[in-house]
């Protein structure tokens, strides 16, 4: 049976969520992995609920629907939690991963699910050090690679430099490298 891992990324227009699921597709392909991934809106303004969607198999991909049963939920702004399921559909092994200042025990509390495993992360404090701008996407695959492994912590930073490199400025392209391995390092799992 192939393996299939399905990440569902929920964040707010313009904090990234749509670039970083391209990245961590990207980074999977360049293991040798088959990958899918798009994001969906609503209303497209800066500050709306948006979500991305990420598949990454050993085997093509077939489907074309949204992720309704993912593996990984990754939430880039912590204010999503008291307005929308984010843990909706995730079986009791899923991980959700949270940009924020509170604890995981904290943030398990507010889920529908209270199995999931749980961390956090302050991605929004590592970019505003890092990168100066309130963008928690890239530390947030720093976080990733450390809680789940679906990409390497070498895997995320080639892919973002690949991706962003040309796009940004030097300077901020290596704020953006330096915020992935500080995510690394500073996430908390419970």
């Amino acid at each position: 049976m192939p393996q299939l891992t399905e990440v569902r990324w929920h964040g707010r227009g313009g904090q990234g969520a749509k670039t970083a699921g391209y990245i961590l597709a990207e980074a999977a392909a360049a293991d040798g992995w088959q990958i899918q991934a798009f994001p969906e809106y609503g209303a497209e303004r800066r500050g709306a609920p948006m979500r991305s969607f990420v598949r990454i198999s050993d085997a093509p991909i077939r489907l074309r629907c949204p992720v309704r049963n993912p593996k990984i939920v990754i939430v880039l702004d912590d204010t999503l939690l008291g307005s929308e399921d984010v843990a909706s559909g995730a079986a009791d092994d899923a991980i959700v991963l949270v940009n924020t200042t509170m604890s995981p025990d904290e943030v398990r509390k507010q889920l529908s699910n209270p199995h999931l495993r749980v961390a956090t992360v302050d991605a929004t404090g590592i970019a505003l050090d890092t990168i100066k701008r309130d963008i928690p996407n890239t530390p947030m695959l720093g976080a990733l690679a450390k809680t789940t492994g679906v990409v390497t912590l070498e895997g995320a930073k080639r892919a973002v430099h690949e991706k962003l490199a040309g796009k940004l400025s030097e300077a901020v392209l290596q704020g953006n490298l330096a915020a992935i391995g500080r995510a690394y390092e500073e996430v908390r799992e419970a």
